[in-house]
Order: C-alpha cells, then sequence, then structure tokens
C-alpha cells in the first residue's frame, strides 16, 4: 500500500471548519457545566476547564500531525497496534495501574497521567478492519474469510471492554462491526444469523446485571419512579424542555447544579439544551451532521478501498457514538454512560477524535 499519490497541503475546511467550532463551544459548556462541580470538590472553578483546554491544544497538535502522515502508514504497522491496544486493554486489571472510578475500571493511571485504552483500541480496529476487508476483496462474502475473522479479532476486544464493564462502548463496537462487514460484502445470512445469536447474549447481559436494568426500566418508563432510577432522565427532559427557543444564557441553567449526573461529560447536551435552547442545540446537531457527512464522502472519493475503508471506519464509529449520545440524554435510548465527541469533558477521547479527523483530512487530501 505504498502512497504515491501527491498529497494537497491545504485542509479541508468543510471537515476542520465545523471541528473547531464544536471543540470551542464544548470549552464554554464544559466551563459553565462543571465550575459549581469543582468548587463543591473543592478546586478552582477553573479546574476543569484548564484541563480542557490544555487536551483541546493537545488534540489540535493531533489532528496535524495526523494530516501530515500519510494514511497508509498504519496498515503497514495493523498488527503491532493490535497488539498494544490489547496490552493496554489487560493493563487495566493489573492492581496499582488499572484506574476504578463509577464502578468500573476503565483508566490507566501511571502518576498524574491517565488514559482510556478503550478509546485506542477505536481507532486501531478501524484500521484493521480496513486493511483486512481491503486485502480480502471479492471473498469477504465467505463466512471462512469475511465474516469469522473479524468476528474473531473484534470480539475479543469486545471482550476485554466488556469485563471493565463498559457495556456503552461494547454495543457501539457491535454495531459498528454489523454496518462495516455489511459495507465490506458480507452476505446478509449471515449478518442475520449473526444478529439473531447477539439479541439473547444482550438480553442476557441486560438482565443478570441490576444496574443496567434499572437503566431500561428507567427508559421505558422514568416518571414510575421519578425520585429513583427515573431522576437522572427527567431532570433532562426538565433542561431541554426549560431552555425554550433561546435558552437560559451561558451559566444560568439550574440543572447543572447537581440533579444531572455528570453535566460536564455524559449529560453535557442537557446543560447545552438548557442554557443555549433549541437553536442552540439545533447549531450543535448540524455541525456534527456535517462532520459526518463530509467523512462519508471522503471514503466515497478516496482514491484506494483502503482508504474508503478506513474513512468510512472512522466517521462511522464517530457517528454512532454522537448518535447514542444524544439519544440517551433525550431518553430515546436508554442510559449507556457515553460522553459526546469533541464537547464534553475527557482528555483520551477528544484528542484521539481529533486525531481521527486528521486522518480523514489526510484521505481527502490524497482523493
Amino acid at each position: 500500500m505504498a502512497d504515491t499519490g501527491k498529497r494537497d497541503a491545504r485542509y479541508d475546511y468543510m471537515l476542520l471548519i465545523p471541528t473547531l467550532l464544536l471543540i470551542v463551544l464544548g470549552l464554554v459548556i464544559v466551563y459553565s457545566s462543571s465550575s459549581n462541580l469543582s468548587v463543591h470538590e473543592g478546586l478552582s472553578p477553573y479546574f476543569y476547564f484548564e484541563r480542557q483546554f490544555l487536551y483541546c491544544v493537545l488534540g489540535v497538535l493531533a489532528l496535524v500531525t495526523a494530516k501530515n502522515i500519510p494514511c497508509t502508514v498504519y496498515a503497514r504497522i495493523v498488527y503491532p497496534m493490535l497488539c498494544m491496544s490489547m496490552i493496554l486493554l489487560l493493563l487495566l486489571f493489573v492492581p496499582g495501574i488499572g484506574h476504578r472510578a463509577g464502578g468500573a475500571t476503565r483508566w490507566l493511571r501511571i502518576g498524574a497521567f491517565s488514559f482510556q485504552p478503550s478509546e485506542w483500541a477505536k481507532f486501531t480496529l478501524a484500521v484493521y478492519m480496513a486493511y483486512s476487508m481491503a486485502k480480502k476483496g471479492p471473498d469477504m462474502r465467505y463466512a471462512s474469510k469475511g465474516l469469522f475473522p473479524h468476528l474473531i479479532v473484534v470480539g475479543i476486544f469486545i471482550g476485554l471492554i466488556a469485563l471493565q464493564p463498559d457495556f456503552g462502548t461494547c454495543v457501539i463496537l457491535g454495531a459498528w462491526l454489523f454496518i462495516l462487514l455489511f459495507v465490506g460484502g458480507v452476505r446478509i445470512s449471515y449478518l442475520f444469523l449473526l444478529l439473531m445469536s447477539v439479541v439473547p447474549l444482550m438480553w442476557w447481559a441486560v438482565m443478570n446485571a441490576d444496574y443496567r436494568l434499572k437503566r431500561w426500566l428507567a427508559f421505558i418508563d422514568p416518571w414510575k419512579d421519578p425520585r429513583g432510577i427515573g431522576y437522572h432522565i427527567i431532570h433532562s427532559f426538565l433542561a431541554f424542555g426549560s431552555g425554550g427557543w433561546f435558552g437560559a444564557g451561558l451559566g444560568n441553567g439550574k440543572q447543572k447544579l447537581f440533579f444531572l449526573p455528570e453535566p460536564h461529560t455524559d449529560f453535557i447536551l442537557s446543560v447545552a439544551g438548557e442554557e443555549l435552547g433549541f437553536i442552540g442545540v439545533t447549531v450543535i446537531i448540524l455541525l456534527f451532521g456535517i462532520i459526518i457527512i463530509k467523512g462519508i464522502k471522503v471514503a466515497l472519493n478516496a482514491r484506494d478501498i483502503y482508504s474508503t475503508y478506513l474513512s468510512l471506519g472512522l466517521t462511522t464509529i464517530f457517528g454512532l457514538q454522537v448518535i447514542i449520545n444524544m439519544g440517551v440524554v433525550m431518553g430515546l435510548l436508554p442510559t449507556k454512560g457515553l460522553t459526546l465527541p469533541l464537547i464534553s469533558y475527557g482528555g483520551t477521547s477528544l484528542v484521539l477524535n481529533m486525531f481521527c479527523i486528521g486522518v480523514l483530512l489526510n484521505v481527502s487530501s490524497r482523493s
């Protein structure tokens, strides 16, 4: 996969500008949603804002770096990348290295540095699927070459992530794999059998974890227990409802004052809905829509099939995270504990999402 095409030094502004606008919006909303929380924790009101600003700077550097690295480089080191991702996920279970918070072990912590390996695993799997599907070509329609190898590799990663536990990321990776296998040419009959075999496993996973079952019950009827399992989603509804057309104004939201859980991460769109109103949320949705549509166009215009699959894989996983987070905070999906890309507080997610957009910019420059 030699990179023989000329690369344009210019940036695709239909990708770049919405991305920068979203991270700026994210900075503002992170400060608004976290200042009271940080004071309550005995910290500076600017604590989360300052850290998020640093993550934004690192994210921009990651984007520029990825833009100037030929995307074919990742295909040459795909298997070392897979091994490294697996080792990082396994290190989570080593006492003293894996950091447990909120009932889950999702972060590696070494001194003051923390890192979420599942975010890196998403990019690694996107490279692997693109490389493997491009290499197999028409053989993707055979179960022995197109279905089982990819199912085994991605399934191992999903299993390691499920042990953390991180059910939301598992659901995203499962849906993402299904979409890529469909695009890659796996027969519909195989995909149907795969779906029928996964549904009972998901049902078992929900029924055998009390907190997951409560999330489903809250999704079905949050008003049945408004002070219990339905409390958080009801306050998300109140945030959106009280925002009206133009919102209460930045900093004037009430639901972030210890009514919403994780207002600067999982439910940050609810805070935006209350303070920026319908117009503000619409702008955010449109900016995400531009990035996703442009990512698909980059995939369709790529100069080789590997770049097409890579762009589609990165765009799909980004879009799934956006759709699921928005669906959760609006009560359209059960709570998953997922952040909103580019806007929610969090270093690993922001930097790696910016890196992935840089890869899309590189593919666009080679079109």
